[in-house]
């Protein structure tokens, strides 16, 4: 494994909040957090006889993921092969370093979710154990963990993102009540959670979840693969097939919960769509208002005056990683619905060249849009302050 040359620190042009990064959980997380007769079996790294690392949680061996960790290294050598620590730059997985790693990039606040061993959404710490008391002890440690080491070590600059109960939705109602309270602003939730064997948004099975965001305004951020399955097209498709479909795999799931009726049963909440691009979100606005010209043959859409693209708008956010020629549809996509991200450390980052593209990609916005768009958006939406002093002059921080 190698390293590219270390970068040097970037000039700033914008204040930036990115609302999609990933933490590699470090090999200590679950240490010391998780009851002492649970211990045994909770999570933690060993190393094979070849000197590989694995996390092994209950007897079954979970990698870390190359392509969860690449940050800094050269394409050539990007992988799905499992990656030890030494082969990661430390911003994956330490926060001093990623705090360090943002400040070279030009990004003053981060939104951070789980990796390969929790699953986007949680769901792998949830369902490759069958003993429910161990599952739940170490969701509860990976949140724990998260508020108080991840987003506790430099709360101004880390969006508190936790993992849901997902086999009990009235518990994680509380729980989500109660993470509110500990300074938690976004829930990480599987976009598809058939995909896990768990009923579907249609079902009112996860009302609780639903209801317990929308009355604490906690943002449900549903990251594409977070149900544990990456969308792809014939299943004998190349892998770069599946890498050139992941920027669209959010229409799926958006219109899922759309015609699931969730943001019609649950209109104050919000909803974030990650790592899916931005540029299919006008040609899925065509088409609900096309199909809304004939929706009353179907009897589905119900419960609102609005329509499905109203809707649409109203409870959905959408990011933008590189998508430079979708910005020519900001005024159809709405301005203030346009998110930024980096995903530190995975292969699509931009990292370290965060502010050059985005400098590239905004040609042609005012600078109110470009406000909006960098770091206004995603403030106002997760109730994350930007200090003025940064606003004014980004070189500040």
């Amino acid at each position: 494994m190698s390293f590219l040359p270390e970068p040097g620190r970037r000039d700033r042009h914008f204040a930036v909040i990115s609302v999609d990064d990933h933490i590699v959980e470090p090999p200590e997380l679950f240490r010391g957090r998780v009851p002492s007769k649970l211990a045994d079996r909770a999570p933690r790294v060993i190393s094979r006889a070849d000197g590989t690392e694995m996390w092994l949680y209950d007897g079954t061996e979970i990698p870390n993921i190359g392509l969860n960790a690449v940050a800094g290294r050269p394409p050539s050598e990007y992988s799905r092969e499992p990656a030890n620590f030494a082969d990661m730059r430390r911003g994956a997985w330490d926060i001093g370093h990623r705090v360090a790693d943002m400040d070279l990039d030009g990004v003053y606040a981060s939104l951070c979710f789980p990796s390969f061993l929790t699953g986007f959404g949680g769901g792998r710490l949830q369902t490759c154990t069958p003993d429910r008391d161990l599952a739940r002890a170490a969701t509860r440690a990976w949140n724990d963990w998260h508020i108080e080491e991840w987003a506790g070590f430099r709360p101004d600059r880390i969006i508190a993102c936790q993992i849901a109960w997902l086999h009990d939705p009235r518990l994680a109602a509380d729980d989500i009540r109660t993470n509110r309270e500990r300074g938690f602003r976004a829930l990480s939730f599987p976009e598809m959670p058939t995909h896990l064997g768990l009923p579907s948004v249609t079902s009112t099975y996860w009302d609780p979840i639903f209801s317990a965001c929308q009355e604490t305004g906690t943002v449900i951020c549903l990251h594409a693969g977070s149900g544990g399955h990456l969308l792809q097209t014939s299943e004998d498709a190349p892998r770069e097939a599946v890498a050139a479909f992941f920027g669209l795999s959010a229409v799926i799931p958006a219109i899922d919960w759309l015609f699931a009726l969730v943001p019609v049963r649950f209109p104050g909440l919000m909803i974030v769509l990650a790592e899916s691009g931005i540029g299919w979100v006008a040609a899925l606005l065509d088409r609900l208002e096309h199909v809304a010209r004939y929706h009353e043959c179907y009897g589905d859409w119900k419960g609102t005056d609005l329509s499905p693209a109203e809707v649409l708008l109203r409870n959905f956010w959408f990011c933008t990683l590189d998508n430079p020629s979708s910005f020519c549809q900001k005024d159809r996509i709405g301005v203030e619905n346009i998110l930024c991200e980096v995903d530190y450390p995975h292969a699509d980052t931009s990292w370290p060249d965060t502010q050059d593209t985005l400098r590239r990609h905004l040609v042609g916005l005012n600078a109110g849009e470009v406000d909006r768009v960098t770091w206004r958006n995603a403030a106002e939406l997760f109730d994350f302050a930007v200090p003025e002093t940064v606003v004014a002059d980004p070189e500040s921080f």
